[in-house]
């Protein structure tokens, strides 16, 4: 995932000290020949099989940076159906030594237009997948896919930091 400017300018100032970050990320669905189907991208970083994700920018709305993150990654128009869960998400380290940890927004959106494509470098591959085909990916974003499968009437407030506070390496 390509660092934000705003970032690499704490960074300056606070070195690799844990930053609390929020982030979007969006289950799009569309109907596929065999029921619903999934959009995910292919990290360029890690190699992992994702939903849209993206850090919100200072002064941006959740909604407004899912959707902007979503054109910008894949090509893809969609709308958002509605906020499914708020998430901490567990501290990650990455491997030049940066810490974070994530204050995720995530949205079940539905497909409006457009056919997946690689949008920017932060991943090599795009595309739907049947519900029922998804590719090996992260715990965290297996929950998120699920949960948005499965809304309930309120937003799930939830974690998935672990209580002792230890990060989770982020591998390329």
């Amino acid at each position: 995932m390509a660092t934000p400017q705003f970032i690499v300018d704490l960074r300056r100032h606070i070195g690799h000290e844990r930053l609390w970050l929020s982030g979007s990320c969006a289950v799009v669905l569309r109907e596929g020949s065999r029921g619903p189907q999934v959009l995910l991208v292919q990290r360029a970083d890690t190699g992992a099989w994702t939903p849209v994700c993206g850090i919100i920018e200072p002064g941006e709305r959740p909604d407004q940076a899912i959707l902007r993150e979503i054109q910008e990654e894949t090509g893809v128009a969609a709308e958002i159906l509605r906020l499914v869960r708020v998430n901490v998400a567990a501290p990650i380290t990455y491997p030049n030594g940066d810490r974070c940890q994530f204050l995720d927004h995530e949205f079940l959106c539905r497909w409006v237009s457009g056919e997946p494509r690689v949008g920017d470098d932060e991943s090599t591959r795009t595309g739907f997948f049947d519900v029922d085909e998804l590719p090996e990916m992260a715990a965290r974003h297996r929950r998120c896919i699920e949960v948005a499968l499965h809304p309930s009437d309120d937003v799930i407030f939830s974690s998935d930091a672990d209580a002792d506070g230890t990060d989770r390496k982020e591998t390329p």
